[in-house]
């Protein structure tokens, strides 16, 4: 059986309706929910950015059974790793146990903000996989103390740890960055249904393990204000990840995407209200081995009657469809 998740997309909504739409999806019938953790949007157009651990420490309390999970966090530029352990921590035992921790190596879009710079991806990897092994010895308990090639930690303890710590995800999109997910994660992630990804990771150890997969849709009873929509606020996610991670403000994406139609955007993204084109869309996750599909609703003011259609129609239909 296929699990079909919610998207929370801070880009797209503000922080009381995200965790009003969290509480829907849980009431729909999803079999699990995950958030962005933005500092910008990806567009002027989607207009929004809250803080994404305020958001989820507000939706444990509101929610009681949906998981919760960061899709995903950067531990590396504007976090120390050694933060997002005590936040995710904290997370956990807000949501008694629902919570995963999902990891990347971040996109300059968000991480430039603290004035670092951003290198190459042989570094960004190389210092993923160091909050990594941090992240994993802090939820062990006791006193860590380290000096890395990339971070300094020193004596630090967390005092609120769960007793299950929560899973750790990491997002892929190459060899390198399988090979993180297959030695360290507990689940991988990806934005791209290719099963070469999870074929590298099961190389690297992730056999047998969670891999979850994402997939933009825009529901509308007019499709064509839906095609309208998706282009408006969703046509940079056709870019691949090698342009989106490197792109380092909204105005930039605008740019790129300058000459992205409608028509590109309705070729990638199901759009309108037609289940069979949303099964469609969700087949080739399947088929290269996702055992997770979180759905992204396309523009913050739809989805209340995106979840509504979503829990009398859409997820039947999925479930009819893959299990």
């Amino acid at each position: 059986m296929v699990q079909i998740g919610y998207t929370m997309m801070t880009e797209q909504a503000g922080p009381r309706d995200l965790v009003e739409h969290v509480v829907r999806a849980e009431e729909a019938g999803f079999d699990f929910s995950v958030i962005s953790d933005h500092y910008f949007p990806w567009l002027r157009a989607q207009g929004h950015s809250p803080y994404a651990w305020s958001v989820l420490g507000a939706a444990a309390q509101a929610t009681s059974r949906i998981p919760l999970m960061t899709y995903v966090t950067c531990p590396t530029f504007r976090y120390h790793p050694a933060i997002v352990a005590q936040k995710a921590a904290t997370v956990q035992l807000l949501s008694q146990g629902r919570f995963r921790l999902g990891l990347g190596s971040g996109e300059n879009l968000n991480e430039h903000v603290v004035g670092g710079g951003w290198p190459s991806v042989d570094v960004r990897h190389e210092r993923l996989e160091e909050a990594v092994e941090i992240i994993r010895a802090l939820f062990a308990g006791g006193h860590v103390t380290r000096h890395g090639a990339h971070f300094d930690v020193e004596s630090a303890r967390l005092w609120d740890v769960p007793e299950t710590p929560p899973p750790i995800g990491v997002a892929v999109s190459g060899e390198q960055s399988c090979r993180i997910a297959g030695h360290f994660a507990d689940l991988v992630i990806a934005v791209e249904p290719k099963a070469g990804l999870l074929e590298a990771f099961d190389r690297h150890g992730g056999e047998g393990k969670p891999r979850v997969g994402q997939l933009p849709v825009c529901y509308d009873t007019d499709r064509d204000a839906a095609v309208k929509r998706a282009h408006a606020q969703f046509r940079w996610f056709g870019s691949g990840w090698k342009v989106n991670s490197e792109l380092p403000h909204p105005d930039s994406f605008e740019s790129a995407t300058q000459f992205v139609t409608p028509d590109d955007v309705a070729g990638s993204i199901p759009c309108g209200e037609d289940p069979e084109a949303f099964v469609a869309a969700v087949r080739p996750y399947v088929d290269a081995g996702f055992t997770e599909v979180a759905l992204v609703q396309i523009g913050g003011q739809e989805q209340e009657p995106f979840l509504d259609w979503s829990a009398k129609t859409l997820l039947p239909a999925l479930r009819d469809a893959f299990g």
